[in-house]
């Protein structure tokens, strides 16, 4: 059984595209075209189940065009229509060469570079605006700056961030 944990949401399915069960994939995150990967993880009910990809193709730089194995009717794709797509952290963690992406830090603590103390769990990336931020567990906003992230250790499932004095108090 796949858990929550073992993935990262990367997107979602949109409607069906043809008729022999092509569904759009509207994605955060390419990681599917850059890391060898035979499957995604679609959420269906509450279940993580492994759909494996027949093909995809591109359509624009957020969305694809999807055929699932055993998907071959327009019917079957639409009943896909808006489940989440999660992509699998140990394939995405053993791609050294790609750069982490923002919807992957999805999970991890923030603590403090300096002292070491929990700040919070990355519970969503907010990049509505120029400035994206990390929601955090308990509704608070940080800053996702280059310039605050001192270390990344994905293994540990932290980020370490020098936050400037009195941010956390706003």
């Amino acid at each position: 059984m796949i858990k929550q944990e073992e993935v990262y949401r990367i997107g979602r399915l949109g409607k069906a595209h043809g008729v022999k069960g092509e569904v759009t994939l509207q994605f955060d995150d390419d990681v599917f075209d850059r890391v060898d990967a035979d499957y995604l993880v679609l959420d269906i009910d509450g279940i993580l189940v492994p759909f494996f990809i027949e093909e995809y193709r591109f359509r624009s730089d957020t969305v694809a065009l999807v055929k699932f194995c055993d998907i071959d009717t327009q019917q079957r794709a639409a009943e896909l229509t808006g489940c989440d797509v999660y992509f699998p952290r140990a394939l995405a963690d053993a791609d050294d060469d790609s750069p982490l992406t923002l919807s992957f830090l999805v999970g991890f603590d923030i603590v403090d570079a300096k002292t070491g103390d929990r700040i919070g769990r990355v519970d969503a990336v907010d990049d509505s605006t120029a400035n994206l931020l990390f929601c955090l567990d308990d509704g608070r906003l940080v800053p996702a700056n280059d310039d605050l992230i001192t270390h990344i250790d994905t293994d540990g499932k932290t980020i370490a961030m020098t936050l400037p004095d009195g941010l956390l108090s706003l």
